[in-house]
C-alpha cells in the first residue's frame, strides 16, 4: 500500500521572515526596503518596523543580522551617478575635443568625476571612437551589479593578514598566551566586565598597513570599511562575526549616523547651547562663570563639582542618597541614588545662594539629564546655564582638569554616598588653598578676594 504524502506544515512565527534576512523573498522586498530607509533616517528600530508593516521582532532580526550598516536597494540610479543621457552629453563633447575640466563645467559635475569616467567604462577596441555612451552605460551596470564575491572571501593571504592583526593572541617571553578569552555572546560586553584580549588592531591600521608590509602585491589592498562591512554584516565576508571583541569598542553593531545626530535631549533648546553663550566668558577675565559636571562612584553615588572660569574657585555639591534607596524602584519617581535632576537642581541654587549676585552669571554643564530643570535653576538664582556639544569635554575643560584633580580624594570605583558635607567642604578648602600655575602660583582663595576686594563684594565665606 502506498504510503500518503505527508503534507509540510507552513512555518509559524517569524521563521518566515527570518528566512527572509540575507536574501528577502519578493513578497517582503518592499518591506525589508522600507525598514532600511526608515534606519538610515535616525529611526529606531521598533520604529522603522511599524513603517514597514512587520513586527518588532522580525525588525530587530533584520538590524542585528545586518549589522546596522544595511543600505535599502533600488532599482533606478541615484543622482550621485552619471545617467545615460549625461553620459551621452560626455561622448558628444569629447568628440568635439573639449578637455575634461570643461565637460565638467558643462554638465555640472566633478572633474574627478568626468576623469574616472573616461578611464573606466572605455571599451579597449573602441579605437577612434574613444568614449561611447552605451558603451559606458554597460560597464558601469555590469559594475554595479550586487551581490559581489568579498575580497576577503576569495583572497585567502588577505584574509589571514586580516585576522591575525584582529585576533593575534597575546602571548609572553616564552610565546604563551596570556589575558582573558571572551566568550561571543553576540552583543557588546557590559560596563566593568573582563574584556577579550588580542592584538587589536583598528581595521584602519591594518588597511594602512598593507602597502608597508606588501608594496608590491596589489592584491594585498582593502579598506577599513570592507573590514567593518564584513564583521558587522553576517554573510558579507569571510570574517566570523566573534571578531567584533576584538575591536576596540567591542561594538557588534554599527550606530546608524542619523540615529545618532538624532539623540537630543528634549530639555535643550538652541538658546541654551554653549556656542550662545557671551564670547566674553572665554577670556576668563569677569569672575561668575561656572563649569560644573557629575563625579560618579561605587552604586551610582555622585558628588557635583562647580569650578569659577577666572579663579578655579571650586564647590562641591553634596548629593546623598534619598529615602528609600536600595529598596523596590517608585514608578514614575526621582532617582533614588540622589543625583537626579531635582536633587541636583536643589544642591547648585543651595551653592550658589551663599555667593554675591555678581558671582552668579553663567554655569556651563555637559548634556546630563540631571540638568533636565535649567529653567527652573535659572529662575531661582538667575543663573544662566549653557550647555556644551555632545562628547566635548573640552569645552568646559576647567572642570575636568579638576575632576582629575579630586580623584585624589575620591577614587573611581569607591562609594561617594559616605562623605558628609562637612567632609567635602573641608576637601574643597584644600584645593581652593593650592597654588596654581595658571594663576601664577597663587591660590584660587587669593585670586577670588582680589576680584572682590576690588568690586567692593562682600567676601566669600570659606568652604571649611
Amino acid at each position: 500500500m502506498k504510503a500518503p504524502k505527508q503534507v509540510r506544515r507552513p512555518p509559524r512565527g517569524i521563521r518566515p521572515y527570518l528566512s527572509a534576512l540575507r536574501r528577502p523573498r519578493v513578497g517582503l522586498k518592499g518591506e525589508f526596503d522600507k525598514f532600511w530607509a526608515a534606519i538610515a533616517q535616525g529611526e529606531s528600530t521598533d520604529a522603522a518596523a511599524v513603517a514597514a508593516g512587520i513586527s518588532s521582532a522580525v525588525g530587530e532580526s533584520w538590524f542585528r543580522h545586518g549589522g546596522g550598516m544595511y543600505k535599502p536597494t533600488t532599482s533606478s540610479p541615484t543622482k550621485r551617478y552619471l545617467s545615460m543621457p549625461e553620459r551621452e552629453e560626455i561622448a558628444l563633447l569629447k568628440a568635439q575635443g573639449q578637455g575634461v575640466r570643461e565637460i565638467a563645467r558643462h554638465i555640472g559635475r566633478s572633474p574627478s568625476t568626468i576623469s574616472r569616467e573616461l578611464r573606466r567604462n572605455v571599451a579597449p577596441r573602441e579605437g577612434r571612437f574613444g568614449y561611447l555612451a552605451t558603451t559606458a552605460e554597460w560597464y558601469a551596470k555590469r559594475r554595479a551589479q550586487r551581490p559581489k564575491k568579498a575580497k576577503l572571501a576569495v583572497n585567502t593571504a588577505l584574509r589571514n593578514f586580516v585576522q591575525d592583526r584582529l585576533n593575534g593572541s597575546v602571548t609572553n617571553d616564552s610565546g604563551k598566551r596570556v589575558g582573558p578569552q571572551g566568550i561571543w555572546k553576540g552583543r557588546r560586553h557590559g560596563a566593568r566586565q573582563i574584556r577579550h584580549w588580542s592584538t587589536a588592531w583598528s581595521p584602519q591600521q591594518i588597511a594602512n598597513r598593507l602597502p608597508i608590509d606588501f608594496p608590491e602585491d596589489e592584491s594585498m589592498r582593502i579598506s577599513h570599511e570592507a573590514i567593518y562591512q564584513a564583521l558587522y554584516i553576517e554573510g558579507r565576508g569571510a570574517l566570523s562575526r566573534h571578531l567584533c571583541m576584538c575591536l576596540r569598542s567591542g561594538r557588534p553593531l554599527r550606530v546608524p549616523r542619523k540615529r545618532a545626530h538624532r539623540r537630543v535631549k528634549h530639555f535643550l533648546g538652541n538658546d541654551v547651547m554653549i556656542d550662545q553663550r557671551p564670547a566674553h566668558v572665554e577670556e576668563r577675565i569677569e569672575p561668575g562663570h561656572w563649569e560644573g559636571d557629575l563625579i560618579m562612584g561605587l552604586g551610582s553615588s555622585a558628588i557635583g563639582t562647580l569650578v569659577e572660569r577666572s579663579t578655579r574657585y571650586t564647590l562641591l555639591l553634596h548629593l546623598p542618597r534619598m529615602e528609600g534607596h536600595g529598596g523596590p524602584p517608585i514608578k514614575d519617581g526621582p532617582p533614588l541614588a540622589g543625583h537626579g535632576a531635582q536633587a541636583v537642581n536643589a544642591a547648585i541654587a543651595k551653592a550658589i545662594a551663599k555667593l554675591p549676585e555678581g558671582l552668579r552669571r553663567s554655569l556651563t554643564w555637559d548634556q546630563g539629564a540631571e540638568m533636565a530643570h535649567h529653567v527652573r535653576l535659572t529662575a531661582e538664582t538667575g543663573l544662566k546655564v549653557y550647555f556644551c556639544q555632545p562628547h566635548s569635554p573640552w569645552q568646559r575643560g576647567t572642570n575636568e582638569n579638576t575632576n582629575g584633580l579630586l580623584r585624589q580624594y575620591f577614587p573611581k570605583g569607591t562609594d561617594l554616598s559616605r562623605h558628609s558635607e562637612q567632609t567635602l567642604a573641608a576637601v574643597a578648602d584644600a584645593l581652593n588653598e593650592r597654588p596654581r600655575k595658571t594663576l601664577d602660583w597663587r591660590t584660587p582663595n587669593e585670586v577670588m578676594d582680589k576680584h572682590l576686594s576690588s568690586r567692593h563684594y562682600q567676601p566669600v565665606a570659606t568652604t571649611g
